[in-house]
């Protein structure tokens, strides 16, 4: 890898609008935080032993690997005209769109792609190359669906474990970035009521179980005005299931950030089921956020 590429933004493309919603959101994520962006196209055709050159006497410009290389230098120009400033670059590499962007994420500062490809099946589910990439990366992934936003806060999904708090960190830092808000959010479901019987015993358990679940955001927190104290921290905790508490966090927010290790006790195949959940359904930019060894559900 060369050196333009290091500590760089990625964004992966393939010529979708998906893709295109995430070179705008890589490119202004690039320019917040001065990091050149890398377009990187995973070009799959050699592997299938599919013909990529034009054909011998055909129109000029005629073949896949030229379709690609035009569809790469329309990534690089919608970023420069995003930030005229940035330094982009960009590059085709043969192989599987999931298995190149993998490639990038130990040099990388973050992947960006979008919630579909070209194979997407519909709105509602949530491409297998971005499932894959969150799974596996080892740098965080931004995952361009919902509305973009300039306006509103960033939201965190808090439990007390690390990887929260590595998602509150990274939280923390994109709204200095942004000069948003930061918006902790912490959703817990237990107690359950057994019936009408049970409510007396069941309200004095809520209220102990409210002071212990605002516990848990509170130590999440602790530390960050002094590392961030630009950052205005408001916390929610909320009775409910964490993906519908995020995903109504979502409507309004610039981005969404949670934690995510990947099952890899199950071949890597899953991301947790709060993290998943959320991609599939949040109203705005999602980024999961790694904690390598440590284990969870993100």
């Amino acid at each position: 890898m060369n050196s333009a590429s290091s500590a760089a933004v990625v964004v992966g493309v393939d010529g979708s609008e998906p893709a295109r919603r995430a070179v705008r959101l890589a490119a202004a994520e690039a320019a917040r935080r001065n990091r050149p962006l890398r377009v990187v196209h995973g070009f799959i055709w050699p592997l299938l032993r599919v013909p990529v050159d034009g054909v011998a006497g055909g129109p000029a410009g005629g073949g896949l690997r030229h379709q690609a290389q035009e569809l790469v230098a329309a990534a690089v120009a919608e970023a420069e005209a995003v930030a005229p400033e940035l330094r982009v670059t960009g590059e085709i590499i043969d192989g599987e769109a999931a298995a190149v962007l993998l490639g990038e994420t130990p040099t990388a500062t973050m992947i960006v792609l979008g919630d579909r490809g070209l194979g997407g099946f519909g709105a509602l589910v949530l491409g297998s190359v971005a499932i894959q990439v969150a799974a596996y990366a080892d740098c965080p992934v931004l995952v361009a669906r919902g509305a973009p936003r300039s306006a509103g806060p960033v939201v965190v999904g808090v439990d007390g474990s690390a990887l929260s708090r590595a998602a509150v960190e990274f939280a923390a830092e994109e709204a200095a970035l942004r000069g948003a808000p930061l918006h902790a959010v912490h959703a817990y479901t237990h107690p359950a009521s057994g019936g009408p019987g049970d409510m007396q015993p069941l309200v004095y358990e809520e209220n102990q179980l409210r002071g212990e679940e605002d516990r848990i955001v509170a130590e999440s927190l602790t530390g960050l005005a002094d590392r961030y104290p630009q950052v205005p921290v408001t916390r929610e905790t909320r009775h409910g299931r964490p993906v519908s508490v995020l995903t109504e966090a979502s409507r309004g927010a610039q981005l969404v950030v949670v934690g995510n290790q990947g099952r890899r006790e199950l071949s890597g195949l899953l991301l947790g089921s709060v993290s998943q959940g959320v991609l599939h359904h949040a109203d705005c930019p999602v980024a999961v956020v790694h904690t390598v060894g440590v284990g969870g559900d993100g």
